[in-house]
């Protein structure tokens, strides 16, 4: 009885499943769910066999200067995104709407069932290897600044060279470029009314116009590759709207590399949907806690290891 009773509260739930970009990242990530879940480790265990017999022992034991690798993580954090959501599945939840930060949009189309994930490993695992490349040729880094308005934020990037990268929730903003004209931006930015300007540990210039060889090369990946219609709603950090079309999917994809991530406006674009619940499905929970400031009053949960799934 209680089990039909479950499954009728499950099915009246809409959900929201977000997935998240490439600083989520740690070591260990995904090894609870293995050990605990036999549909995860089935899910790790078909990676391996794509992406080599060492993907395993970077997630689970490091050393954390390759694992934070664009072309090691943005295939781990993949991978564990569909562990997790496989894992929600078996309990009974079914899902209205996707999305992702960076990286994790193409986690949020795997779900959608846009791609399978066989496609979907490959296509991580191609995009991290030519944004690696573009981050080795060029001279980039990023600067997170809190606290201050998206005019002023447009007003440092004009005087410094720079592009805004990620617009996350308010009060959170990430700008992008040369590592000459971010130095600059930083400088600036400390004179300013920002409540903090934060220097960011990543390994070049992502979502600006130093990563146009890593867009034209995905470009490239993505022509051979048979996209289906979405099977749930999901929404691009390009627009920050809904996105339908097989066609138009791979569009943003590829002019997501260059553009800023609107993850605030999918945010907003989801809770016009009257959502009852986000489910957030990969390491650190960050952004539950974006998604806090947009609404301190939406209900989200956060899937990281089997321990998360134990208490709901």
């Amino acid at each position: 009885m209680w089990v039909a009773i479950l499954w009728t509260h499950l099915g009246e739930m809409s959900i929201v499943l977000m997935f998240p970009g490439q600083g989520a990242q740690y070591v260990g990530m995904g090894r609870s769910l293995c050990e605990k879940n036999r549909g995860a480790e089935e899910i790790f265990s078909r990676a391996k066999k794509i992406l080599g017999p060492q993907f395993l022992q970077i997630c689970f034991r490091g050393p954390d200067e390759i694992l934070m690798q664009t072309s090691i993580c943005q295939p781990a954090l993949f991978v564990h995104g569909c562990a997790v959501t496989n894992i929600l599945r078996e309990m009974g939840y079914n899902f209205d709407v996707a999305y992702g930060l960076s990286l994790g949009e193409l986690t949020a189309l795997w779900a959608a069932e846009v791609i399978d994930f066989e496609t979907g490993v490959h296509m991580v695992s191609e995009r991290g290897k030519l944004m690696q490349a573009a981050c080795e040729k060029t001279k980039g880094s990023m600067l997170c600044l809190l606290g201050g308005a998206l005019e002023d934020v447009d007003s440092l990037c004009h005087e410094s060279g720079v592009e805004i990268a990620n617009m996350n929730c308010p009060g959170q903003i990430v700008i992008s470029g040369e590592t000459k004209n971010i130095q600059k931006a930083q400088a600036l930015a400390e004179k300013m009314t920002f409540k903090r300007v934060l220097p960011l540990n990543v390994a070049g210039a992502y979502h600006s116009r130093l990563m146009e060889s890593a867009s034209v090369g995905f470009a490239k990946v993505l022509q051979n590759i048979e996209f289906h219609p979405p099977r749930i709603k999901v929404l691009t950090n390009v627009t920050g709207e809904r996105v339908e079309s097989p066609e138009e999917i791979k569009e943003m994809l590829v002019r997501q590399i260059v553009s800023p991530v609107l993850f605030e406006k999918c945010c907003r674009s989801a809770m016009r949907m009257q959502i009852s619940e986000y489910f957030e499905c990969g390491p650190k929970k960050t952004l539950c806690g974006m998604l806090k400031k947009i609404d301190k009053d939406i209900i989200a949960k956060s899937f990281d290891n089997m321990e998360d799934f134990n208490c709901q």
